[in-house]
C-alpha cells in the first residue's frame, strides 16, 4: 500500500513506526555515528522494530544481529564490523550506510546523491550495489543523482527537473539532444 500525504499525517504511534520502517534512506554524507562501531551503525537500521522502552534503550536480538551481519557481508564489509565508523574511507562508510538501509528490510530505498562525495571508481561500486539490491531483492530504489551518465547507466526510468519543473520523464535510452537541452539548458557535451 502506498501512503499519500493525508494517510501519513493521520498515522500515529505503532502504525507510523511500521510505515516508516518500509522506507529506508541513504544519505550523501552517510549519517553514521562516527564513534560507534560499524555493526552498531548497521543495527540502527533495526530501530524501527524496537517496541516501547526498547526504542529508547535498544536491545537488539540475535535475529537483529544476524540481519546486520548478513547486510555487512552483502556489502562486502563484514570484516570491518568491530571498527569505528570514522576509521573507514568514504566508500566504505557509504557501504555501511547501504548495509544499514538493507538491515531495515525496506520496500523502498531513497538515496539522496549517494555517490556525490565519492571518487568515480567508488561511485560505480556503490551504484552496482544499489542495482543489485533492486534486482535481487525487488526493493525499489529511488535515487537523486546529478550525474546524468550514471543515471543512464543504472536507471530504469529517469525523471529530470529544472528550476522546479518536470523536463523529462522516460527511459534512459530515449534521452536525446533535445532532452539534454531541457535538462541542462544546453547540450551535455558543449
Amino acid at each position: 500500500m502506498v501512503f499519500g500525504e493525508e494517510e501519513l499525517t493521520a498515522l500515529r504511534g505503532g502504525a507510523l513506526r511500521r510505515a516508516r520502517r518500509r522506507i529506508a534512506m541513504i544519505f550523501q554524507q552517510f549519517n553514521l555515528v562516527r564513534r560507534s562501531s560499524v555493526l552498531k551503525n548497521v543495527l540502527t537500521g533495526r530501530l524501527g522494530y524496537q517496541e516501547g522502552w526498547r526504542s529508547v534503550v535498544p536491545s537488539f536480538s540475535a535475529a537483529d544481529r544476524l540481519i546486520a551481519w548478513r547486510s555487512l557481508e552483502r556489502l562486502e564489509i563484514a570484516e570491518k564490523g568491530g571498527v569505528r565508523a570514522d576509521s573507514l574511507s568514504g566508500g566504505q562508510q557509504q557501504r555501511v550506510a547501504i548495509a544499514r538501509a538493507l538491515a531495515q528490510e525496506p520496500e523502498v530505498i531513497l538515496a539522496d546523491e549517494p555517490v556525490a562525495s565519492l571518487d568515480p571508481e567508488t561511485a560505480i561500486v556503490v551504484m552496482d550495489y544499489l542495482r543489485d539490491i533492486n534486482v535481487r531483492d525487488g526493493i525499489t530504489v529511488v535515487c537523486s543523482i546529478h550525474h546524468l551518465e550514471l543515471a543512464k547507466r543504472y536507471a530504469h526510468r529517469i525523471v529530470a527537473m529544472r528550476r522546479g519543473g518536470l523536463v523529462y520523464d522516460g527511459a534512459p535510452g530515449e534521452l536525446d539532444e533535445d532532452a539534454y537541452r531541457r535538462i541542462y539548458g544546453r547540450l551535455g557535451y558543449e
